[in-house]
């Protein structure tokens, strides 16, 4: 096989980090799959890794190249290292077909995609994963970013020569790819960052039927070859139908795995109801943000607690939380574009580490967190079938139950009505890529994103 004949080159375990970089420039040059190296020489001929069927018959379905570049994963420089957890130094994987084991002092490794990795968002968001924030002080990680292009792909190179340069005593490997279904083997967490943004002239409808497409690929790679308990959360937008084209491309995953991110918004609520009372932002909970990541997001200061007390009992304006408060919200990207000259990737990366910590950490008691989930036997009566953002509470193991003791007045209902409308629309725009019939006429006509997703 092709990596065998590559792997006859690997140097032994002497080798210095120079040497590890050449040896990873030579192997990026040729198409071979490396993301193990083994011990020393002596075992080369005990490198033996089998094919089952499923995985045989993937090889076969999966596209032949992505955006017509050949399928590219390299793992980079020292982490190409599997690191001795129990040990001060380091040694090489004798089989690379097993999994690091677990030991008395480290969790097992958790193993994480990125797609968009090269991006402004991601800047700011793998430093924070490979430095324990997100998953914690003790959790070794595995980064694998996803590309898009060979020009992304060099930019990947960059970027994992920031991680390695950064020393992170928890990141035990980096790879980097452009074929989704080499990125995503056996990941544990799906990050979607990466989609086209909007373009002049581009309609709303041409943006989701092209990223569209993008989240239909990317789903059937994670159907194939992620675990089958992995987590996804869709940041790219339009990032509710995305997370609905996703799942719907992934029916060996379970639903209710698929997330689309909404806690930029609810952050933006929780500031913007601590500014208004004059009181720090630790003291708001219960915060909600309802449907659509788009201008027809309701932000729910009917449930929303103020130290403990309704909001409304806190802040007496009733205009302001009527009308201001929404707007406020929903245009702060646009506000933040204007003062600043470009768009939120800072804070969107720490909305994206507030989500995922809010699903491995149990959630307080008498609160709960934001998050568009699939709304299939959702208690609150919105349409089914959709992925709309909804109240969550977590146990801290990754999983999540959405609240039921919610007051929805007839403000909220109004509004939540307008958002599912929209989403609705949106579904039946990508009716072609969910199995639901042939791409048609979009009827989605009005202008309801978000600034700074343009």
């Amino acid at each position: 096989m092709a990596f065998m004949a590559a792997a006859a080159t690997a140097p032994s375990s002497s080798s210095s980090p120079l040497q590890l970089h050449k040896h990873a420039a030579a192997r990026r040059s040729a198409p071979a799959l490396l993301l193990r190296r083994p011990r020393s020489r002596s075992h080369r001929n005990h490198l033996v890794c089998s094919l089952d069927a499923t995985k045989q018959a993937v090889q076969e379905e999966r596209p032949a190249a992505v955006n017509g570049v050949a399928g590219r994963t390299d793992c980079y420089g020292v982490f190409c290292t599997t690191y001795d957890l129990r040990a001060v130094g380091a040694r090489w994987r004798t089989d690379w077909c097993k999994r690091d084991e677990e030991t008395k002092t480290w969790k097992k490794v958790v193993s994480v995609a990125v797609s968009g990795a090269a991006g402004m968002i991601s800047n700011h968001l793998l430093f924070k994963l490979a430095s324990g924030q997100v998953f914690g002080p003790d959790q070794p990680i595995a980064l694998k970013l996803l590309g898009s292009s060979q020009r992304s792909f060099q930019k990947l190179e960059g970027v994992a020569m920031e991680l390695e340069d950064s020393l992170y005593p928890l990141l035990r490997e980096v790879s980097i790819g452009i074929d989704p279904y080499e990125v995503f083997q056996d990941v544990e967490w799906a990050l979607l960052i990466g989609a086209k943004p909007r373009g002049p002239g581009m309609e709303r409808a041409d943006l989701l039927n092209i990223n569209g497409h993008i989240f239909a690929q990317q789903g059937k790679a994670l159907n194939a070859v992620a675990s089958r308990n992995v987590k996804v959360l869709v940041v790219g937008n339009p990032c509710n139908t995305n997370a609905l084209i996703c799942l719907k491309n992934a029916p060996d995953i379970p639903s209710k795995n698929f997330h689309a991110l909404t806690r930029l918004d609810e952050n933006r609520a929780k500031c913007q109801l601590a500014l208004k009372a004059s009181v720090f932002y630790d003291k708001i909970s219960n915060m909600t943000i309802w449907g659509n990541h788009s201008t027809t997001q309701v932000p729910d200061f009917v449930n929303a607690r103020i130290d403990g007390k309704p909001a409304r009992q806190v802040i007496r304006d009733t205009k302001w939380l009527h009308e201001e408060f929404t707007k406020t919200v929903q245009k702060r990207g646009g506000e933040l574009i204007q003062k600043r000259g470009r768009s939120s990737a800072p804070s969107t990366a720490v909305s994206i580490v507030d989500a995922i910590r809010s699903l491995v950490t149990p959630t307080p008691e008498g609160d709960w967190f934001s998050s568009g989930v699939y709304t299939n036997g959702n208690p609150y009566g919105i349409a089914e079938d959709i992925v709309f953002s909804m109240p969550c509470r977590s146990k801290g193991d990754g999983d999540y139950e959405l609240v039921t003791d919610v007051t929805i007045d007839d403000f909220l209902w109004e509004r939540i009505k307008k958002s599912e409308a929209e989403l609705l629309a949106e579904k039946r725009c990508v009716g072609h890529l969910i199995g639901e019939g042939e791409e048609e006429l979009c009827e989605v006509t009005e202008d309801t994103m978000l600034p700074g997703e343009q």
